[in-house]
């Protein structure tokens, strides 16, 4: 307990330092636009039936907590899609977020959180929130984490 308290207030910290030093690390408008860019290019491989476009999104060990539980690297998250909305080798439903909200954590961390919108499909639609934590890559933000229930 002891260990995630210190780990707590240390993000606490670097995102309180983050938000006293505007113009030093995360720059809060191009940013925040670039994550949201990301998003829109996962939502759009995704609609056009393409895994992989979808997947460019995450780190190469990024983990993903689902209903089914944890599972580690971009391998796993793709499994992960492929049993529960990608059974016949394309998206059952489209995808589309609502309700985003990017929070730097960090000069180049944040933490993203929204909704994201099944539908079509001849099914109902589905909806469920979303926690990712992103990073910034030499490949630009990508996630790192991804909790959706």
């Amino acid at each position: 307990m002891k260990r995630l308290s210190l780990a707590m207030a240390t993000l606490v910290a670097i995102g309180c330092a983050s938000q006293m030093h505007p113009g030093s690390g995360f720059q809060y408008a191009t940013d925040a636009a670039a994550i949201k860019a990301t998003l829109d290019t996962t939502a759009a491989g995704w609609n056009r039936g393409e895994l992989p476009v979808y997947l460019s999104a995450y780190v190469d060990s990024a983990t993903a907590m689902g209903s089914t539980g944890l599972v580690r690297g971009v391998s796993g998250i793709e499994g992960q899609m492929k049993a529960g909305f990608w059974r016949t080798g394309r998206p059952i439903q489209s995808l589309s977020y609502d309700h985003l909200e990017i929070r730097p954590i960090g000069p180049d961390q944040a933490v993203v959180t929204g909704q994201y919108i099944l539908t079509g499909g001849g099914r109902p639609d589905r909806t469920g929130w979303f926690t990712t934590i992103w990073v910034r890559t030499p490949r630009g933000w990508r996630m790192v984490h991804d909790h959706s229930s």
